[in-house]
Protein backbone atom coordinates (compact mmCIF):
# COMPACT_ATOMS: atom_id res chain seq x y z
CA UNK A 1 0.00 0.00 0.00
CA UNK A 2 2.56 2.55 1.00
CA UNK A 3 4.83 1.69 -2.21
CA UNK A 4 1.55 2.81 -4.04
CA UNK A 5 1.09 5.97 -2.39
CA UNK A 6 4.23 6.90 -3.29
CA UNK A 7 4.24 6.09 -6.99
CA UNK A 8 0.85 8.16 -6.80
CA UNK A 9 2.71 11.04 -5.12
CA UNK A 10 5.76 10.59 -7.40
CA UNK A 11 3.27 10.25 -10.57
CA UNK A 12 2.02 14.18 -9.44
CA UNK A 13 5.64 15.22 -9.12
CA UNK A 14 5.92 13.94 -12.79
CA UNK A 15 2.98 15.30 -14.08
CA UNK A 16 3.62 19.00 -13.36
CA UNK A 17 6.98 18.66 -14.60
CA UNK A 18 5.93 17.49 -17.96
CA UNK A 19 3.11 19.89 -17.90
CA UNK A 20 4.66 22.81 -16.73
CA UNK A 21 7.73 22.30 -19.23
CA UNK A 22 5.31 22.31 -22.04
CA UNK A 23 3.78 24.93 -21.27
CA UNK A 24 4.92 28.63 -21.32
CA UNK A 25 4.24 30.69 -18.30
CA UNK A 26 1.61 32.56 -20.20
CA UNK A 27 -0.35 29.91 -22.45
CA UNK A 28 -2.74 32.13 -23.71
CA UNK A 29 -2.20 35.44 -25.45
CA UNK A 30 -3.09 37.81 -23.37
CA UNK A 31 -5.06 41.41 -24.71
CA UNK A 32 -2.19 43.22 -24.16
CA UNK A 33 -0.29 40.67 -26.39
CA UNK A 34 -2.46 41.14 -29.48
CA UNK A 35 0.33 42.90 -31.24
CA UNK A 36 3.22 40.84 -29.77
CA UNK A 37 6.45 39.94 -31.66
CA UNK A 38 5.49 37.05 -33.75
CA UNK A 39 7.81 34.71 -36.38
CA UNK A 40 6.79 34.43 -39.82
CA UNK A 41 6.32 30.52 -40.24
CA UNK A 42 6.55 31.00 -43.84
CA UNK A 43 10.37 32.24 -44.08
CA UNK A 44 11.34 28.26 -43.75
CA UNK A 45 10.48 27.44 -46.77
CA UNK A 46 12.42 29.92 -48.65
CA UNK A 47 15.93 28.74 -46.30
CA UNK A 48 18.19 27.07 -48.02
CA UNK A 49 18.66 23.04 -46.99
CA UNK A 50 20.76 22.79 -43.52
CA UNK A 51 24.00 21.04 -43.95
CA UNK A 52 26.09 21.05 -41.08
CA UNK A 53 24.94 19.19 -37.60
CA UNK A 54 24.13 22.46 -35.61
CA UNK A 55 22.14 23.84 -38.47
CA UNK A 56 20.12 20.27 -38.59
CA UNK A 57 19.06 20.89 -35.24
CA UNK A 58 18.16 24.24 -35.54
CA UNK A 59 16.00 23.57 -38.27
CA UNK A 60 14.23 21.19 -35.93
CA UNK A 61 12.91 23.46 -33.37
CA UNK A 62 11.71 25.75 -35.80
CA UNK A 63 10.00 22.80 -37.67
CA UNK A 64 8.43 22.02 -34.02
CA UNK A 65 6.87 24.86 -33.62
CA UNK A 66 5.83 25.78 -37.60
CA UNK A 67 4.42 22.36 -38.64
CA UNK A 68 1.16 21.60 -38.48
CA UNK A 69 0.08 17.87 -38.45
CA UNK A 70 -1.72 14.59 -36.99
CA UNK A 71 0.67 11.65 -36.46
CA UNK A 72 0.66 8.27 -34.74
CA UNK A 73 3.55 7.79 -31.91
CA UNK A 74 5.44 4.36 -29.76
CA UNK A 75 7.10 5.75 -27.05
CA UNK A 76 9.29 2.62 -25.51
CA UNK A 77 10.83 2.56 -22.18
CA UNK A 78 11.94 0.19 -19.73
CA UNK A 79 8.20 0.77 -18.28
CA UNK A 80 6.65 -1.01 -21.25
CA UNK A 81 5.28 0.25 -24.87
CA UNK A 82 2.68 3.12 -25.48
CA UNK A 83 1.04 4.25 -28.16
CA UNK A 84 -0.12 7.36 -28.86
CA UNK A 85 -2.24 10.21 -30.76
CA UNK A 86 -0.64 13.42 -31.64
CA UNK A 87 -2.31 16.48 -33.34
CA UNK A 88 -0.70 20.09 -33.54
CA UNK A 89 -2.22 23.25 -34.81
CA UNK A 90 -1.77 27.00 -34.73
CA UNK A 91 -4.77 29.34 -34.24
CA UNK A 92 -3.95 33.23 -33.91
CA UNK A 93 0.00 33.00 -33.72
CA UNK A 94 -1.02 30.27 -30.73
CA UNK A 95 0.63 26.64 -31.06
CA UNK A 96 -1.59 23.91 -30.08
CA UNK A 97 -0.31 19.96 -28.91
CA UNK A 98 -2.30 17.10 -27.96
CA UNK A 99 -0.84 14.02 -26.98
CA UNK A 100 -3.63 11.15 -26.64
CA UNK A 101 -2.30 7.83 -24.98
CA UNK A 102 -4.17 5.20 -27.05
CA UNK A 103 -3.53 2.04 -24.54
CA UNK A 104 -2.80 1.94 -20.71
CA UNK A 105 -4.68 4.17 -18.69
CA UNK A 106 -6.11 7.08 -20.54
CA UNK A 107 -3.95 9.88 -20.42
CA UNK A 108 -3.96 13.34 -22.18
CA UNK A 109 -1.25 16.13 -21.91
CA UNK A 110 -2.02 19.71 -24.03
CA UNK A 111 0.38 22.06 -24.47
CA UNK A 112 -0.77 25.98 -25.78
CA UNK A 113 1.82 28.80 -26.04
CA UNK A 114 4.06 30.38 -28.28
CA UNK A 115 7.88 30.58 -28.93
CA UNK A 116 8.80 31.06 -24.89
CA UNK A 117 12.43 32.26 -24.24
CA UNK A 118 14.75 29.69 -22.77
CA UNK A 119 15.33 31.54 -19.49
CA UNK A 120 13.50 34.22 -17.02
CA UNK A 121 14.31 37.71 -18.94
CA UNK A 122 13.99 41.44 -18.95
CA UNK A 123 14.04 43.67 -21.95
CA UNK A 124 17.86 44.70 -21.45
CA UNK A 125 18.90 40.81 -21.44
CA UNK A 126 20.12 38.34 -24.25
CA UNK A 127 18.95 34.84 -23.34
CA UNK A 128 17.96 32.84 -25.60
CA UNK A 129 14.79 33.79 -27.08
CA UNK A 130 14.56 31.56 -30.25
CA UNK A 131 15.84 28.39 -31.62
CA UNK A 132 18.60 29.89 -32.87
CA UNK A 133 19.88 31.17 -29.42
CA UNK A 134 18.89 27.60 -27.97
CA UNK A 135 20.75 25.85 -30.49
CA UNK A 136 23.91 28.00 -29.96
CA UNK A 137 23.91 27.26 -26.53
CA UNK A 138 23.17 23.37 -26.53
CA UNK A 139 26.08 23.26 -28.83
CA UNK A 140 28.54 24.41 -25.85
CA UNK A 141 27.39 21.30 -24.10
CA UNK A 142 27.52 18.69 -26.31
CA UNK A 143 29.16 17.16 -29.55
CA UNK A 144 26.36 17.06 -32.65
CA UNK A 145 27.67 15.67 -35.47
CA UNK A 146 25.25 13.58 -38.52
CA UNK A 147 25.37 10.11 -39.10
CA UNK A 148 24.06 7.35 -41.73
CA UNK A 149 20.34 8.55 -43.48
CA UNK A 150 17.68 6.06 -43.04
CA UNK A 151 13.75 5.79 -43.34
CA UNK A 152 11.50 6.37 -41.11
CA UNK A 153 7.50 6.40 -40.53
CA UNK A 154 8.06 5.75 -44.41
CA UNK A 155 10.40 9.24 -44.97
CA UNK A 156 13.45 9.92 -45.56
CA UNK A 157 15.52 10.98 -42.26
CA UNK A 158 18.85 12.06 -41.58
CA UNK A 159 20.14 11.07 -38.27
CA UNK A 160 21.43 13.51 -35.74
CA UNK A 161 23.92 12.20 -32.95
CA UNK A 162 24.23 14.15 -29.53
CA UNK A 163 26.77 13.64 -27.40
CA UNK A 164 27.48 15.58 -24.03
CA UNK A 165 30.51 16.92 -23.52
CA UNK A 166 30.89 15.90 -19.46
CA UNK A 167 28.95 13.11 -17.62
CA UNK A 168 26.54 15.21 -15.85
CA UNK A 169 23.48 14.92 -18.69
CA UNK A 170 22.13 11.95 -21.11
CA UNK A 171 22.86 12.01 -24.78
CA UNK A 172 20.36 11.75 -27.59
CA UNK A 173 19.85 10.49 -31.23
CA UNK A 174 17.58 12.25 -33.02
CA UNK A 175 15.56 11.37 -37.05
CA UNK A 176 14.83 14.42 -38.55
CA UNK A 177 12.55 14.39 -41.48
CA UNK A 178 14.89 15.25 -44.22
CA UNK A 179 12.28 17.61 -45.96
CA UNK A 180 10.95 19.14 -43.13
CA UNK A 181 13.26 18.45 -40.22
CA UNK A 182 10.56 17.78 -37.82
CA UNK A 183 12.06 15.53 -35.23
CA UNK A 184 10.69 11.77 -36.90
CA UNK A 185 12.34 9.41 -33.88
CA UNK A 186 14.22 10.11 -30.81
CA UNK A 187 16.31 8.19 -28.66
CA UNK A 188 17.73 8.81 -25.34
CA UNK A 189 20.68 7.51 -24.00
CA UNK A 190 22.10 7.26 -20.71
CA UNK A 191 25.40 7.85 -19.18
CA UNK A 192 26.41 4.53 -19.47
CA UNK A 193 25.40 4.48 -23.15
CA UNK A 194 22.19 2.67 -22.78
CA UNK A 195 19.00 3.37 -25.03
CA UNK A 196 16.92 3.94 -21.62
CA UNK A 197 13.74 5.51 -24.12
CA UNK A 198 12.60 5.68 -27.92
CA UNK A 199 9.88 8.06 -28.93
CA UNK A 200 9.06 7.43 -32.70
CA UNK A 201 6.45 8.72 -34.96
CA UNK A 202 4.70 5.71 -36.92
CA UNK A 203 2.66 7.66 -39.27
CA UNK A 204 3.02 10.94 -40.51
CA UNK A 205 -0.10 12.65 -42.29
CA UNK A 206 0.70 15.83 -44.60
CA UNK A 207 2.58 17.97 -42.55
CA UNK A 208 2.48 21.31 -43.72
CA UNK A 209 4.00 24.62 -42.63
CA UNK A 210 1.74 27.37 -41.03
CA UNK A 211 0.71 30.09 -43.28
CA UNK A 212 1.11 32.96 -40.93
CA UNK A 213 3.12 34.18 -37.44
CA UNK A 214 3.56 32.17 -34.28
CA UNK A 215 4.01 34.18 -31.13
CA UNK A 216 7.26 35.04 -29.70
CA UNK A 217 6.82 34.78 -25.30
CA UNK A 218 7.09 38.25 -24.04
CA UNK A 219 9.56 38.57 -20.82
CA UNK A 220 8.42 37.36 -17.44
CA UNK A 221 9.79 38.92 -14.06
CA UNK A 222 11.42 35.86 -12.63
CA UNK A 223 9.54 35.12 -8.96
CA UNK A 224 11.59 34.74 -5.70
CA UNK A 225 11.20 31.32 -3.82
CA UNK A 226 12.45 31.20 -0.49
CA UNK A 227 15.09 28.49 -1.88
CA UNK A 228 17.54 28.06 -4.41
CA UNK A 229 20.05 25.19 -5.68
CA UNK A 230 23.71 26.36 -4.83
CA UNK A 231 25.01 24.00 -7.23
CA UNK A 232 23.77 23.28 -10.77
CA UNK A 233 25.59 21.34 -14.06
CA UNK A 234 26.76 23.54 -16.19
CA UNK A 235 24.50 25.65 -18.75
CA UNK A 236 21.58 24.68 -16.67
CA UNK A 237 19.33 27.68 -16.41
CA UNK A 238 15.95 28.37 -14.78
CA UNK A 239 13.14 28.30 -16.76
CA UNK A 240 9.59 30.36 -16.83
CA UNK A 241 7.03 27.94 -15.72
CA UNK A 242 3.80 27.98 -13.91
CA UNK A 243 4.73 27.13 -10.69
CA UNK A 244 1.23 27.26 -9.20
CA UNK A 245 -0.15 24.40 -11.67
CA UNK A 246 1.05 21.62 -9.36
CA UNK A 247 -1.39 21.00 -6.75
CA UNK A 248 -3.75 23.37 -5.42
CA UNK A 249 -4.25 21.71 -2.24
CA UNK A 250 -0.72 21.82 -1.51
CA UNK A 251 1.91 24.55 -1.12
CA UNK A 252 4.13 23.49 -3.62
CA UNK A 253 6.84 25.74 -5.48
CA UNK A 254 8.15 23.91 -8.60
CA UNK A 255 11.37 25.35 -10.74
CA UNK A 256 12.59 23.92 -13.89
CA UNK A 257 15.94 23.93 -14.60
CA UNK A 258 17.73 23.07 -18.54
CA UNK A 259 20.14 23.38 -20.91
CA UNK A 260 18.24 23.43 -23.92
CA UNK A 261 18.02 19.54 -24.32
CA UNK A 262 17.95 18.33 -21.08
CA UNK A 263 15.63 19.18 -17.89
CA UNK A 264 15.45 18.40 -14.30
CA UNK A 265 12.35 19.79 -11.88
CA UNK A 266 12.86 20.45 -7.94
CA UNK A 267 9.87 20.45 -5.67
CA UNK A 268 9.71 22.03 -2.30
CA UNK A 269 6.61 21.94 -0.02
CA UNK A 270 6.78 22.21 3.51
CA UNK A 271 5.49 18.80 5.62
CA UNK A 272 2.54 19.26 7.32
CA UNK A 273 1.05 16.77 10.18
CA UNK A 274 -1.13 13.99 8.89
CA UNK A 275 0.65 14.56 5.03
CA UNK A 276 1.98 12.11 3.07
CA UNK A 277 5.63 11.59 2.99
CA UNK A 278 7.50 10.33 0.40
CA UNK A 279 10.96 7.64 1.71
CA UNK A 280 13.84 9.65 1.20
CA UNK A 281 16.26 8.43 -1.29
CA UNK A 282 16.57 7.44 -5.09
CA UNK A 283 12.90 6.66 -6.57
CA UNK A 284 12.59 5.40 -10.18
CA UNK A 285 9.34 6.50 -12.33
CA UNK A 286 9.22 5.55 -16.42
CA UNK A 287 12.67 6.38 -17.47
CA UNK A 288 12.50 9.59 -15.15
CA UNK A 289 14.48 9.38 -11.63
CA UNK A 290 13.64 11.34 -8.46
CA UNK A 291 15.83 11.78 -5.41
CA UNK A 292 13.72 12.89 -2.08
CA UNK A 293 15.48 14.56 0.88
CA UNK A 294 13.66 15.95 4.05
CA UNK A 295 15.12 19.06 5.52
CA UNK A 296 14.05 21.70 8.54
CA UNK A 297 14.38 25.12 6.92
CA UNK A 298 12.83 28.23 8.05
CA UNK A 299 11.72 25.99 11.74
CA UNK A 300 10.06 23.72 9.51
CA UNK A 301 10.12 20.54 8.10
CA UNK A 302 10.44 20.45 4.13
CA UNK A 303 10.67 17.94 1.75
CA UNK A 304 12.50 18.14 -1.40
CA UNK A 305 11.91 16.17 -4.93
CA UNK A 306 14.76 16.18 -8.00
CA UNK A 307 13.29 15.07 -10.60
CA UNK A 308 14.69 14.21 -14.32
CA UNK A 309 15.98 12.15 -16.87
CA UNK A 310 19.80 12.77 -15.69
CA UNK A 311 22.40 10.45 -14.22
CA UNK A 312 21.68 9.59 -10.11
CA UNK A 313 24.53 11.41 -9.02
CA UNK A 314 23.34 15.21 -10.65
CA UNK A 315 19.96 14.77 -8.97
CA UNK A 316 21.67 14.08 -5.52
CA UNK A 317 24.03 16.70 -5.71
CA UNK A 318 21.20 19.31 -7.03
CA UNK A 319 18.89 18.20 -3.77
CA UNK A 320 21.89 18.13 -1.61
CA UNK A 321 22.83 21.95 -2.64
CA UNK A 322 19.36 23.40 -2.23
CA UNK A 323 19.51 26.94 -0.06
CA UNK A 324 17.16 28.79 1.69
CA UNK A 325 17.36 32.81 1.56
CA UNK A 326 17.31 34.55 4.53
CA UNK A 327 14.48 36.37 4.85
CA UNK A 328 14.47 40.00 4.49
CA UNK A 329 14.82 42.24 8.36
Amino acid sequence: MAGRRIARRLALYSSAALIAYLSPAVAEPTQGQADAERFDCRQLADWDQPESPLEWFERSLWANHCLVFQARAVRIGIDGVRTLALSRDIRDGVEREVARFLDGPPVIFERSGGISRMSWSSADDEAPASPEGIARHVDQFYRLSLGNDERIANRSAVRLDIEPLDGMRFGQRLWLDAQTSLPLKRELIDDRGRVVETFQLTELQSPRLHEGGVLLDDYHEAPEPSWHPAWLPEGFVDQPADSDAEDPDRAVEHRIYSDGLSTLSLFVEPIEEGHERLIPGLHRLGISLAVVRHVVADERPHQVVVMGELPPRVLVQVAESLTWREAPE
